[in-house]
């Protein structure tokens, strides 16, 4: 039995003899029904914000809706948090601790490609070339699914246990060059403290997923993220003699093959998955010059903190080895982005009953870990926290052929926005309610 069958197993036990504790049957009832009564109100939202999107650290307009709707419900509301982050604060009619509910604003610098009625005709300028901005990762349903939440949630305060912080943050595609931004200058802005954050829950809407499904996974559930820069320097030269060089891009060719092996036959794949990938390289000016040095980047990512080390290590040895076996020199960078989206254990334990009941537990997916990476790992850095998907494909359609997140046809079925909207306030209250014993 691998790993993630004996996770499966444990899991499905806990979830079978573990007391239903954070059931609250009338608080679920008032959130079913005020979730069906919202349903178009959160349609709209979604299809106003996906006709309106803004770039990363420029959700100027985004933010401004989200507070104004937050203010209407009565909430304490907190902007200008990361520069363009929104936090909400609802304090409940009893006392308790603090659970926080996060979604992502920013859309990306693609062009919308579809037929919808609501598609983004935005364009602006990024990294100094005029590009079609889009909702191409679902960050629009995020918001307003959340939005939706607070709404039920703000209803039924006089029954809830604790406070409850929604928080809508900025740039989680990455601040634009020169600029910070996203969940972990959130974090170092407060946005855990006062009142202090005990547990944090987000989820992230899935197009290969079907509506109605709910995934999860403990543990790494979604990759670190980290850039390198490799720069190959030789000795320049004629290229009708290439004897007379020690050639860089034939050097980088070998690195390029070289990195591949690290994760292939370097890297214990039995234990998580890994992924190095060259995504540029640039060298030379004309057809017949060899030139003198060649850089290229690429991106690391790892599910397992001991393992990105060792990446970061194999990765740095065989640029360096490669090249110096030709003459030639590597000097390579790696920079940190992104943690390791890494679910609390006994968090995910805690609470699957409440993902069973507001989805069914058929409806409930232990799901393999993903290589896309999530800034939502800095809050789970800080407080407990679990990371769900949610489905947004059309039941029967096939998951291989749905356009991915971050491509111009990417598309979203509205109507798995409830459940959605359903989970993030059941996680709320039921917490609350049953808090992990620490």
């Amino acid at each position: 039995m691998n790993l993630y069958q004996k996770w499966a197993a444990a899991l499905s036990l806990v979830a079978l003899t573990q007391v239903t504790h954070a059931q609250t049957p009338n608080l679920h009832a008032q959130i079913d029904q005020l979730a069906n009564k919202l349903e178009p109100k959160v349609i709209q939202w979604r299809r106003d914000f996906h006709q309106n999107p803004e770039l990363s650290n420029r959700e100027v307009k985004t933010a401004e809706k989200i507070a104004k709707h937050l203010k209407s419900l009565g909430l304490e509301v907190k902007t200008g948090v990361a520069k363009t982050g929104v936090i909400g604060i609802l304090k409940g009619g009893q006392p308790g601790p603090v659970v926080a509910l996060r979604a992502d604003m920013d859309a990306l610098p693609v062009t919308e490609r579809n037929s919808l009625p609501f598609a983004s005709k935005v364009r602006t300028t990024f990294n100094n070339q005029e590009v079609g901005v889009m909702h191409a990762c679902g960050h629009d349903t995020h918001v307003a699914m959340l939005m939706g939440a607070a709404e039920i949630l703000a209803q039924n305060k006089k029954d809830i246990k604790g406070t409850v912080k929604f928080i809508f943050q900025p740039a989680e595609e990455g601040a634009p060059a020169g600029e910070e931004g996203g969940a972990d200058v959130m974090v170092a802005q407060g946005a855990l403290e006062n009142p202090k954050v005990d547990a944090i829950f987000g989820l992230h809407i899935n197009s290969a997923t079907e509506v109605g499904t709910l995934k999860y996974r403990p543990q790494g559930t979604m990759a670190s993220s980290d850039n390198f820069k490799i720069k190959v320097k030789g000795r320049q030269a004629h290229g009708a003699y290439p004897w007379m060089s020690v050639d860089p891009i034939v050097v980088s060719a070998q690195i390029i093959n070289g990195i591949q092996t690290i994760v292939s036959r370097q890297m214990e794949l039995t234990n998580e998955a890994a992924v190095i990938t060259v995504g540029a390289i640039h060298g030379g000016v004309r057809t017949n010059i060899i030139p003198e040095e060649v850089e290229m980047i690429g991106t690391i990512r790892a599910l397992d903190p001991k393992m990105q080390d060792q990446l970061h290590e194999k990765l740095r040895r065989t640029a360096e080895m490669i090249a110096a076996s030709a003459g030639a020199t590597a000097t390579v960078e790696i920079v940190k982005n992104t943690p390791i989206t890494y679910n609390h254990e006994a968090l995910t334990a805690h609470m699957l009953p409440v993902l069973h009941t507001v989805a069914g537990q058929q409806n409930v997916v232990l799901t393999k870990a993903v290589t896309g990476a999530e800034d939502f790992a800095y809050y789970q850095q800080k407080v407990p926290g679990v990371f769900v998907f949610v489905g947004g494909m059309t039941k029967g359609q096939d998951p291989t052929k749905i356009p991915a997140h971050h491509t111009p046809d990417f598309m979203i079925d509205e109507s798995g926005l409830k459940l959605g909207v359903r989970t993030l306030a059941y996680l709320a209250v039921d917490y609350l309610n049953n808090p992990l014993k620490k």
